[in-house]
């Protein structure tokens, strides 16, 4: 209660989380609550997985091929490569700075993993091993000129960008480009192998939807201990639900194409790894703290060097994965083989996924669903026969949209006081 001299005391209103709403009210909460957020610009993954669909609405209509089990296996694929790259843009993004240099440094992992290999000699896992170190040493040079040295991000990774470029050139030789042609090393394995037996798909979607189903129970199990809002049982049953489902419906187009191919798996094994240390570790929730407010980071005690630097480490290492699965899937390096291509689609996909370019928000799994969005538009137009121009075209128009969208929800956040 509170009172004033000479009047009757006034009863104190009780201030209920608006977050509470899904947990006392049901299925009909949780309706009321996604609106609420909708509303509040907090759109989500919700116009990427929309786009997703209209974009295979469209190409499925113009050729019956489209949605095919085998082109899509195929899709899987082919988006692992820039998908793994765009992965470590989206940690960069996060604190609102930019590397350009992922492609350079894509291209001189993946040359320096051809030239040990079929040059040194060296065994193909070593191989593997030295690209992925040298990408993360890349990396960390671009943090260190960044984070120590004070040099703005865009500076730093455009001179990488140039640098690298020259580099790998050199690597690469006179000759410009190596064979990788060993057909059942471990470098063709990484995107050639295909679990043929049809229970490999359904057990992998049965493991991860109940792995869903433990980790969201475990974590309201916290949150409820904590005395803090949680998700209701039903809203997390539902959702491990529906995810088996998807998974189970991929795991049968998989099945009536070659079976379950393994880069896809792996690929997904990153996303969900390094979402889980983005959103439930203390350098995640350091490094959204870094990309919210610098300062209040810096004051709350965090070392905004160290998680400046480490980004663009992480960033590096993935562009060299990526490097690696490049190689793996076209079996050869060559000097046109990576560069500006693979860098514009990497931070289209971040971005066109939902990770905001003002930094403090997005995900992973934005970058699996841009990639996703990115090849479907250009596997699409390559079996319409619309040419490259277009394509550039129209993956520009929709990363604008990307962009405008997340301007427009900034926008609502900070009007509904939510920002």
């Amino acid at each position: 209660m509170t009172t004033t001299k000479g009047a009757p005391p006034t009863p104190t209103v009780a201030q209920t989380d608006p977050r509470l709403v899904v947990t006392q009210s049901g299925v009909r909460g949780y309706l009321h609550e996604t609106w609420r957020r909708v509303r509040g610009g907090e759109l989500g993954s919700f116009p990427v997985v929309i786009g997703l669909i209209v974009i295979w609405a469209i190409f499925q209509s113009m050729n019956s091929g489209f949605l095919a089990p085998g082109y899509l296996s195929q899709i899987s694929v082919d988006i692992v490569a820039t998908g793994m790259i765009a992965t470590g843009i989206v940690f960069v993004l996060l604190l609102g700075e930019i590397d350009l240099s992922v492609g350079s440094v894509s291209g001189v992992s993946a040359a320096i993993l051809a030239v040990a290999n079929v040059q040194w000699g060296l065994p193909e896992w070593e191989a593997v091993l030295l690209a992925v170190v040298v990408g993360m040493a890349m990396g960390l040079l671009h943090g260190f000129f960044f984070a120590k040295i004070g040099v703005p991000a865009f500076i730093v990774t455009l001179a990488g960008l140039l640098g690298w470029l020259g580099f790998m050139l050199w690597v690469l030789g006179s000759t410009g480009s190596y064979n990788l042609d060993n057909s059942s090393g471990l470098i063709d394995r990484l995107s050639g192998t295909y679990f043929e037996e049809v229970i490999w798909g359904y057990a992998l979607a049965i493991v991860v939807a109940v792995g869903y189903l433990l980790l969201g129970l475990y974590g309201r199990q916290r949150r409820v201990r904590a005395g803090i809002p949680a998700r209701g049982l039903p809203e997390i049953l539902l959702r491990s639900v529906l995810l088996g489902v998807v998974l189970l419906a991929v795991a049968v187009v998989f099945n009536q194409a070659r079976g379950l191919p393994l880069a896809p798996v792996i690929f997904l094994v990153f996303v969900v790894g390094l979402d889980f240390v983005l959103r439930h570790t203390a350098y995640g929730r350091k490094v959204f703290a870094v990309g919210g407010n610098v300062e209040a980071a810096r004051r709350a005690g965090i070392n905004v060097t160290a998680i400046r630097m480490s980004v663009f480490a992480i960033s590096g290492t993935m562009a060299a994965i990526g490097g690696v699965f490049f190689a793996s899937v076209n079996q050869n390096i060559t000097k046109s083989g990576t560069g500006q291509d693979i860098l514009m689609d990497a931070i289209a996909a971040a971005v066109i996924g939902g990770t905001s370019l003002f930094g403090g928000r997005g995900s992973t799994f934005s970058a699996l669903l841009g990639v996703l969005v990115i090849q479907s538009i250009a596997a699409g137009m390559n079996l319409v026969g619309i040419t490259d121009y277009a394509q550039y075209m129209v993956t520009g128009v929709v990363l604008l949209a990307a962009v405008v969208i997340d301007s427009v929800s900034r926008r609502s956040q900070k009007a509904s006081g939510r920002a």
